[in-house]
C-alpha cells in the first residue's frame, strides 16, 4: 500500500505497543519490522509485517473512536457491495480500533498497488474511474441512508471580500520576507492577479440555492487514495473525510486533480469521458454537473490553503502542487465554458 507523498514520517509504534497490538489479534502474528510510510494531517501510515504476513497499520492522530470505527463499519459494507477497498481486521473480539497508550490504531491488510495520475490513464480507464466513483456515491446511499441526523446543510461560497483580506496578509508576509526566492515570487504574482481576476469576477459569486444534490462522499478521492493493480483499481484508501456534501462537487474536485496538466490545464478529452461514466452511474444530471463546475471553480478562485500551509504555518509540503493549482484557477476561469461542457456534455 505505497504512499508517494511521504514526508518526514514519525518514528514507528516501539516493540512493546506493537506486542500489546497484535495480541488482540487471534492470527496476526508477532511483529518482524514496522516501517513508517507516511505523515498526515489526519492518520500516519507502516508497513508492518509479522511472522504472518504483511498489514498496513495506521494511527489516527485524531483519537476519535466513535467516527473512526464508523468508517470501518461503512469500509466492511462497501466491501460487501463489491467497491474495492480495504477494510480493518477485526480482532478477537469483533473490535477494528485499537487503543494502546491513548493512541488509536486500526490494521489493514496490506494491498499491493501503485498510484495512477490521470496523465497515465488510457480513455477506457478513464471512463471506469469515473464508474468508479458514481458506484461509491450510489453504494454510500445505500449503506448509509438511515443516518439522516448526520446530514447538514453544505457551506456557503466563499465571500469575495474575506479572500481580499486573506490575499492581503498573505502579500504582506511575502513582501516581509528577508530572503526571497522564486517561490516567493510566483506566489506574489499569483495573489496579485487572482485579486484582480476576483475583482472582475465578483458578480459571479454561486447563490445560496444553486448546491447540487448533496450525498455521502469519500471526501478525499484523489490518486494518493486510490491503489491500482496493473490497470484496474484495487482498493479506495483514507476514508477520514467520509461525509455529506455536494455530491458531484467531490467528482469535479477529483477531476481537477487527477486530469491536471504541469502547465495548470486539464485534460478535457479524458474529463469528458471520467464524467459521462459518473453521470451515468451516479444518476446525476447536466445542470447537477454544472452547479459542481461553477461552485469548485468558485471555490478554487477562492481559496489559498497552500500558501497558508507555507507563510502561515511554516508547512511546505504542499508547494510542490502550488504552480499547476494557481495556474490551473487562471485557465479555468478563460476556459470556463470549455469545462462546463466537458463535465455536462
Amino acid at each position: 500500500m505505497p504512499r508517494s507523498h511521504v514526508h518526514s514520517a514519525e518514528a514507528a509504534p516501539d516493540g512493546e505497543t506493537l506486542g500489546a497490538l497484535l495480541r488482540r489479534y487471534d492470527s496476526a502474528g508477532e511483529a518482524v519490522s514496522c516501517e513508517p510510510l507516511a505523515q498526515g494531517l489526519l492518520n500516519r501510515g507502516y508497513r508492518l509485517a509479522t511472522t504472518r504476513g504483511r498489514f498496513f497499520l495506521k494511527h489516527h492522530l485524531d483519537g476519535d473512536r466513535t467516527a473512526i470505527a464508523r468508517q470501518h463499519r461503512v469500509t466492511q459494507r462497501l466491501d460487501a457491495l463489491g467497491v474495492p477497498v480495504a477494510p480493518p481486521v477485526p480482532d478477537a473480539d469483533g473490535r477494528t480500533v485499537a487503543v494502546i497508550g491513548g493512541r488509536c490504531y486500526a490494521l489493514h491488510p496490506w494491498i499491493d498497488g501503485q498510484h495512477r495520475a490521470g496523465g497515465e490513464l488510457t480513455a477506457p480507464q478513464c471512463w471506469r474511474l469515473g464508474g468508479l466513483l458514481g458506484l461509491v456515491h450510489t453504494c454510500l446511499e445505500r449503506v448509509m441512508r438511515a443516518r439522516t441526523g448526520d446530514r447538514r446543510p453544505p457551506e456557503e461560497a466563499a465571500d469575495p471580500e474575506d479572500t481580499f483580506d486573506v490575499i492581503d496578509e498573505l502579500l504582506t508576509l511575502i513582501r516581509g520576507r528577508r530572503d526571497r526566492d522564486t517561490f516567493d515570487e510566483l506566489a506574489e504574482h499569483r495573489l496579485v492577479e487572482r485579486r484582480a481576476l476576483l475583482e472582475r469576477h465578483a458578480h459571479r459569486r454561486p447563490e445560496a440555492h444553486a448546491v447540487p444534490v448533496a450525498g455521502w462522499v469519500h471526501g478525499d478521492f484523489h490518486p494518493l487514495n486510490l491503489l491500482y493493480r496493473d490497470t484496474e483499481p484495487a482498493a479506495i484508501v483514507d476514508w477520514d473525510r467520509l461525509g455529506v456534501q455536494p455530491r458531484a462537487e467531490e467528482a469535479v474536485r477529483a477531476a481537477a486533480i487527477f486530469f491536471v496538466r504541469p502547465d495548470g490545464t486539464l485534460e478535457l478529452t479524458k474529463v469528458r469521458s471520467y464524467a459521462r461514466a459518473y453521470r451515468c452511474t451516479a444518476g446525476a444530471g447536466a445542470s447537477e454537473m454544472a452547479a459542481a463546475v461553477h461552485r469548485v471553480w468558485w471555490e478554487r478562485l477562492n481559496d489559498f490553503w497552500m500558501l497558508r500551509w507555507r507563510y502561515q504555518r511554516g508547512d511546505r509540503r504542499a508547494d510542490p502542487q502550488f504552480p499547476a493549482a494557481a495556474a490551473l484557477v487562471v485557465w479555468w476561469t478563460r476556459e470556463y465554458d470549455a469545462v462546463r461542457d466537458a463535465f455536462c456534455g
